[in-house]
């Protein structure tokens, strides 16, 4: 059985943005790993998994939204914390190499298709076993290729940008009654510039040649690693092989041409694991101390994925209007933060409740332990 993990989902991002960390160092990368993701908002980017099979290791390259140029990532480099991401565990020897001559096509196939009849085809024969995800590492060589890359793919951004400006020139397909990827920078690789002057897309080369790694889901409208669209199968990063660009592949872009396929191999996942945070709140209490009465409590990270900017209120007898707030800038999966409040209270009956992430702006796996309560009766 091969496991994916997948950290958040394609459709988490479409949400808006995602508060959800996958960092760097918690991803195995020994041996021959699957994966794909985004960078966080504060420097967008696209995650592209290359094997290096004579290190023995992966590594993961960032598509850069500003250029459309590529930088490997390393832990501790500042660039290391992901809202998005899936990997697998180590798959080497575990890929089923595609016989290209007697996959056949035609002259300016699309990839998707071409694909789609290869994982048919070794099913038919029994070569690949059945999987709802299958992995796929590629080297392709392009006639043209249209690249994105993500900027704000924390794509809230890109609904509320459309109230204020209109994405233009991008050539994408609507998805969902809008366009998911107009918001995003696009590059062109090929010889040639664009044929009208005033192209939006900038022309970066003749890098044509692209390692690559993606996924295809057989049921692309959950959104767990594609666009939650019917039929978008395929989700495809890479680098150029000269290692100059990388990105998202628009492979069923207009003005993408394949050229030929010179690998392709195939991975079934028929295991996927969903990774998320987990907050909850414990050891709620008051306690008398020489400055005071107060109450104590921890928030705690019961997750896999670390969270960022979160939201602790702390309401007396139910009112809110006068709720205290604090807030935690990061809380990694596993700690806790531990809280101190003066809280005099009159005497009588009191209730005090600790809420962690009131505005549940936060992914969570569950939710039943984010609360808590504290009844108290004073002399």
């Amino acid at each position: 059985m091969s496991r994916l993990s997948i950290a958040n989902t394609v459709s988490d991002l479409i949400q808006g943005d995602v508060r959800e960390h996958m960092p760097l160092e918690r991803i195995p990368l020994d041996g021959d790993v699957l994966g794909l993701g985004t960078t966080t908002s504060l420097d967008n980017g696209e995650l592209a998994f290359l094997h290096r099979a004579g290190e023995g290791s992966t590594h993961i390259w960032k598509g850069q939204a500003h250029d459309g140029g590529v930088r490997r990532l390393t832990v501790g480099d500042g660039r290391d914390h992901f809202p998005y991401v899936c990997f697998s565990e180590d798959m080497s020897g575990r890929g089923v190499a595609v016989d290209i001559a007697a996959l056949g096509g035609t002259p300016g196939e699309r990839l998707q298709p071409l694909i789609q009849r290869a994982i048919a085809q070794l099913n038919d024969s029994g070569a690949l076993a059945g999987a709802p995800v299958y992995g796929i590492r590629l080297l392709a060589h392009w006639d043209s290729l249209i690249i994105t890359v993500s900027s704000k793919l924390c794509l809230g951004e890109a609904q509320r940008n459309r109230g204020v400006a209109r994405p233009v020139g991008s050539g994408a397909e609507s998805i969902d009654g809008g366009d998911l990827y107009a918001c995003l920078p696009h590059f062109r690789l090929g010889r040639s510039g664009p044929a009208a002057v005033a192209d939006p897309i900038r022309t970066l080369g003749p890098s044509l040649s692209w390692d690559c790694c993606g996924f295809w889901d057989t049921e692309p409208e959950r959104g767990r690693l594609t666009v939650p669209v019917a039929g978008a199968h395929l989700h495809l990063h890479g680098c150029s092989t000269d290692l100059r660009h990388g990105g998202h592949l628009r492979h069923e872009h207009g003005e993408t041409r394949l050229n030929r396929l010179e690998r392709l191999v195939l991975y079934p996942f028929t295991s996927l694991q969903s990774l998320g945070s987990d907050l909850a709140v414990e050891d709620l209490e008051r306690v008398d101390t020489d400055a005071g009465p107060e109450i104590r409590f921890r928030v705690a990270n019961r997750g896999e994925l670390d969270v960022s900017d979160v939201g602790v209120a702390v309401v007396v007898d139910d009112s809110y209007s006068g709720h205290r707030y604090l807030r935690l800038s990061w809380l990694a999966a596993g700690d806790a933060e531990t809280f101190a409040l003066p809280m005099p209270l009159a005497p009588g009956r009191h209730r005090i409740q600790v809420i962690a992430d009131p505005e549940q702006s936060v992914i969570e796996r569950v939710r039943g332990n984010n609360g808590a309560e504290l009844e108290l009766q004073l002399p």
